[in-house]
């Protein structure tokens, strides 16, 4: 998604992670905004999708009732003012009231009030949304209404105590509660419209919702353009200073147009490729302004499909071994054995290059500087917990940007205590792991074909083959993306990512809850079911990991600590293979750095979400860029203490 939080794909949506990193423009006009995307979205439900081909879209459109500003604090937008109980477990938020919505021809249809943000979480029960996990143990009530045994919503933990004042109970304190309200299963919706439209509300067309962020969805053509308008009644207009959003379809096949329609003034961000024909020039005309953007909250990895149904797309010759693939999968030393043998820089550098390869590495699924516990990166703290696992994690590095992972003698090693094993199962050898990709995208092609020649030069063709099984677009999104159970996830091994939903581990770990996790039908398993198979990785014991943390609501640093046990839990099980980050890549763009609003989580401080953001007429330079970061990382540090003291002005 997502992410942002949302499960999201990977391979061209690792590009649009890096092309949607800044804005653009067409030369001399700074209130237009033109650039790329790369994945339609399928729907603009916004409550019930939790995808990012969603929320990159509804996130610019609709407001929730706090945003981010540029240092990445959480800010007043729908609710003025808000204030949370001693106890922590009610969250009271004063609505202003000059927020309105309005439909796709700008007209005004109605106030936004309080009891829209009932009828959204309604709709999102009602809807069985994707985003649930995210709230469904949170708001009092909300599970038992979703499980049926109550069918009357006024049970449920949201209520409008009147027109501007909207309250949610908490079934125990979420210190992280706030920042679950920049997602999309928070915003607010309009009964009287929702009934309307019935079914067709929030179809992938302009005309399924109402507006009452920045930006109005002017046109939403597959596989052509997405534009955007400003919206001139919106109630912060004047924190819009781009005026049209307009974003042409890129399949990844022309690499170098990007730059091209950058130099022709059509675009204003271009991503460059090192590896591309025609880099050297590239890099002689902008060779003061290829700046690289930072690392952001996704985190990719390779997953296991650990219990594979179909096998529309595969090299496999019969039903043996199908048979041996599932049952190699299944062993942790053999899977530890493919996560030592992929040469992450040789993987990176297939779209940053030799020069920026380690930049955009990432070696857990939480990223290290995620949290603190007390005057420890989070990172550093896991190291510790996964060097009691075995002597093969002793020596690793977990830090972002270096390449902690990759030992070809450690792959050797466990491969052949999985093979010894695996033998005396039965199993044949070579096994051929189907490793899906689109033929379209050319950078993901060399990425996947990276990852098939580091994995089979370490461990031999005579032990493993991987299989890259090259498709169009659409069955490339049907194998995994778009699949929406497990059995219809079409592949051995594949890409996929995650982005925060809210500012604590457990957004990242709790994915692979198997009863609930947001990411366990891209391993292959259904929520709640597959019992066997999960008893087979040990998920149960690292679902007791991750509750033990989650009943720890008064000392965070306990609670992180104890999240640090369920991240070394899943980098020693090998059922995810971390490779990289979003951000992190080379470009140049015209745009005023660090205007933005910012955050690793939900949809509001994106590098999707254009509120705020600035553009300029010059190409901006590295020595600007630089020079920028460091006062911004400077002014980040003392506005994130003065916002969390202001935080604690809230408690009632």
């Amino acid at each position: 998604m997502n992410k942002k939080k949302r499960f999201v794909g990977v391979g061209l949506a690792v590009l649009s992670s890096v092309i949607l990193a800044a804005c653009s423009s067409t030369a001399s006009n700074t209130k237009v905004y033109s650039y790329v995307y790369s994945n339609d979205p399928d729907s603009l439900d916004y409550v019930v999708a939790n995808r990012a081909t969603t929320s990159d879209v509804t996130g610019n459109l609709i407001d929730g009732l706090l945003e981010n500003d540029k240092y990445g604090n959480l800010i007043p937008s729908l609710a003025e003012d808000w204030t949370v109980s001693k106890d922590g477990l009610t969250y009271t938020y004063k609505l202003r009231k000059d927020a309105k919505w309005y439909t796709s021809d700008g007209e005004e249809y109605a106030e936004v009030k309080a009891q829209d943000f009932v009828t959204g979480l309604k709709h999102a029960a009602d809807g069985k949304s994707e985003a649930l996990y995210l709230v469904q143990n949170s708001i009092k009530g909300l599970d038992a209404y979703i499980k049926g045994e109550t069918k009357d919503f006024s049970t449920v933990g949201v209520k409008a105590l009147d027109d501007y004042t909207v309250q949610y109970t908490l079934n125990k304190p979420e210190s992280y509660w706030n920042s679950k309200t920049t997602s999309g299963i928070l915003f607010p919706i309009n009964a009287d419209f929702l009934a309307s439209q019935g079914s067709s509300f929030g179809s992938a067309k302009p005309s399924s919702i109402l507006y009452n962020g920045p930006y109005i969805l002017k046109s939403l053509t597959a596989k052509s353009s997405i534009e955007y308008k400003k919206n001139e009644n919106y109630w912060d207009k004047e924190n819009v200073p781009i005026e049209d959003v307009k974003l042409s379809y890129y399949d990844g096949s022309d690499q170098e147009s990007l730059v091209r329609n950058f130099s022709d003034g059509a675009y204003t961000l271009a991503r460059v490729f090192p590896n591309s024909s025609n880099y050297a020039s590239v890099k002689k005309k902008y060779a003061d302004n290829i700046t690289y953007s930072q690392q952001g909250g996704t985190s990719f990895f390779y997953v296991f499909n650990v219990n594979r149904q179909s096998y529309n797309h595969t090299s496999k010759k019969d039903d043996k071994q199908k048979s041996d693939t599932k049952v190699a999968i299944l062993n942790k030393d053999f899977r530890q054995a493919i996560g030592f043998a992929f040469d992450r820089k040789a993987y990176a550098a297939q779209t940053n290059g030799e020069d920026g390869a380690s930049m955009i590495l990432r070696n857990l699924a939480v990223p290290p500087t995620f949290v603190q516990i007390k005057d420890r990166n989070f990172g550093d703290v896991v190291k510790e917990k996964l060097a009691s696992y075995g002597q093969e994690w002793s020596d690793v590095k977990l830090e972002d940007a270096q390449d902690g992972l990759y030992n070809a003698e450690k792959a050797k090693a466990e491969f052949a205590k999985a093979k010894e094993t695996l033998q005396a199962q039965g199993v044949n050898f070579p096994i051929h792991l189907d490793l899906p990709v689109s033929q379209s995208d050319k950078a993901g092609i060399q990425q996947a074909s990276s990852f098939k020649q580091s994995v089979e030069s370490a461990l031999g063709k005579d032990n493993v083959v991987v299989d890259l099984q090259q498709m169009s677009e659409d069955d490339f999104n049907n194998t995994g993306y778009f699949a929406n159970s497990a059995a219809q996830k079409d592949y051995d091994l594949s890409t996929s990512g995650w982005t925060p939903d809210y500012q604590d581990p457990s957004t990242y770990l709790d994915v692979f809850d198997p009863t609930n996790g947001g990411l366990l039908q891209a391993i292959g398993i259904e929520p709640g079911q597959n019992q066997d198979v999960v008893s087979a990785l040990g998920l149960n014991d690292y679902k007791a990991l991750n509750d033990d943390a989650n009943k720890e609501t008064s000392d965070t640093s306990v609670r992180y600590e104890k999240y640090a046990n369920s991240q070394a839990w899943l980098t020693d099980s090998g059922l995810t293979l971390p490779s990289i980050s979003n951000g992190a890549n080379p470009l140049v763009q015209k745009s005023v750095p660090f205007t933005r609003a910012y955050s690793w989580i939900g949809s509001k401080g994106t590098a999707t979400n254009y509120k705020y953001m600035q553009l300029q007429d010059d190409v901006l330079t590295s020595k600007d860029y630089e020079k920028a970061f460091k006062t911004w990382m400077k002014e980040k540090e003392s506005s994130n203490e003065k916002a969390q003291k202001e935080l604690e002005k809230h408690v009632k």
